[in-house]
């Protein structure tokens, strides 16, 4: 039997994970079948869960891929620079990369990728007028949300990990933002006749500073034409509850990209009132034990999209 987890160190599963790098949950899969970065600890049960040393991986893999290089010249660099201790060997034997074998797949050549190198490259020169075109080209090549999850977020979490703690070098990952935030703006569009008769309400919890992934959600619910009011800025909460009587949407999703932010409380204080509202709480920092019954705990972007379009409007058109 394989290590069980330890009580004094958090650990993920693959979904959390796959949130926090901005990546698919099948990408991370992937790459421990192929590679060998993958989870190390176990629960009783059957589920791998990841803990800090094996996210501290996949951080540098990240970095590598957005330098250049392949998927698997990244891993190997990844298990290379934080290698695997006995503690942490998997039940299953870990794949060692082998650079003969490891020849490019189609992986490692997929739009999306190429995309990364060619945005985090520009960002790094801080050449602003090439970030801004490579973003309208990326979104108007992939669409906003597959432009979000394959390109976008795992850049911006990669080049934050860059310069976490470290002031000199920031400037990138402010550039950057400020790019995504008004090109997420650009292809969001303006309804005349929206399908839904009520908005959904888009905000961020109180304190809660990564505000970016509602803008794209915002951006891709209107290309659904589903009209939305998007708060980029956190509310206090008394606005919050204040803005959700007046406006009174059909929907509000709540967004939480810290543990820190997500405080359950806040759902009791919007739903106040003759007029309800379907409540939905999204981003990696709501703890799903901690919501209140009827609130409803959103995946990824693409997921959320899907379920807002369906509870409003009851599917696509």
């Amino acid at each position: 039997m394989g290590s069980r987890i330890s009580s004094e160190e958090p650990t993920l599963p693959v979904a959390s994970v796959a949130r926090r790098l901005g990546v698919a949950p099948s990408t991370l899969r992937t790459w421990d079948r192929r590679y060998g970065v993958g989870p190390s600890r176990h629960t009783n049960g059957r589920h791998r869960r990841y803990g800090s040393s094996d996210i501290g991986r996949l951080e540098l893999m990240q970095r590598a891929l957005l330098r250049g290089a392949s998927t698997a010249e990244a891993a190997k660099y990844a298990l290379e620079q934080m290698p695997r201790t006995a503690t942490e060997t998997p039940e299953s034997s870990v794949v060692q990369v082998d650079e003969r074998a490891a020849a490019p797949t189609a992986e490692d050549h997929d739009v999306p990728s190429r995309l990364a190198r060619r945005l985090s490259t520009a960002a790094l020169a801080m050449d602003f007028g090439a970030v801004q075109r490579m973003l309208a080209d990326t979104i108007r090549e992939l669409g906003v949300l597959p432009a979000w999850t394959g390109v976008v977020s795992p850049v911006l979490t990669a080049l934050g990990a860059r310069w976490r703690g470290v002031s000199a070098g920031a400037e990138v990952e402010y550039l950057l933002a400020e790019c995504v935030y008004a090109a997420l703006v650009r292809a969001t569009p303006v309804l005349r006749e929206p399908r839904n008769q009520r908005p959904v309400l888009l905000t961020c919890v109180p304190d809660e500073r990564d505000n970016l992934p509602m803008y794209a959600l915002a951006a891709a619910l209107g290309g659904r034409r589903i009209g939305a009011q998007l708060f980029g800025a956190s509310l206090p909460a008394e606005v919050l509850a204040v803005t959700v009587r007046r406006s009174v949407p059909a929907a509000v999703v709540l967004w939480s990209g810290r543990p820190a932010t997500a405080d359950p409380r806040l759902f009791a204080r919007v739903s106040r009132g003759r007029q309800r509202s379907r409540l939905f709480a999204c981003g990696p920092g709501w703890d799903p034990a901690t919501l209140p019954d009827k609130i409803e705990l959103l995946g990824e972007l693409k997921t959320a999209a899907d379920r807002i379009e369906h509870v409003l409007v009851g599917g696509r058109r």
